[in-house]
C-alpha cells in the first residue's frame, strides 16, 4: 500500500491518500474520475511511501491530513 501528496499548482491545493496501485491511482486523478481532485488537474506527485498493510497507510493517511508536523516528516522538512 502506498501513501501519496499529490499538488495542484491551478488551485494551489494538496491531496493526501493512499492505495494499493499508485499508477493507477495517479492516472485516475489526473483523468477527472476522481470527484474530489477534478477541479485541480493537472496534479503533480510530490511524494509516496510504501507500507506493508493497509491499516498502516490508512493510519498514516490521516496523520498526515491532522499534523503539519507529520506532514513535513513525510516530506523530509
Amino acid at each position: 500500500m502506498f501513501v501519496y501528496l499529490l499538488h495542484s499548482d491551478r488551485t494551489g491545493r494538496r491531496y493526501i491518500g493512499h492505495t494499493k496501485d499508485l499508477y493507477r491511482r495517479f492516472r485516475e486523478h489526473n483523468s477527472g474520475r476522481v470527484k474530489s481532485t477534478k477541479a485541480g488537474m493537472p496534479w503533480q506527485l510530490i511524494a509516496f511511501k510504501e507500507y506493508l498493510s493497509r491499516s498502516e497507510a490508512r493510519w498514516v493517511e490521516r496523520s498526515l491530513k491532522r499534523s503539519k508536523r507529520d506532514l513535513d516528516k513525510f516530506l523530509g522538512l
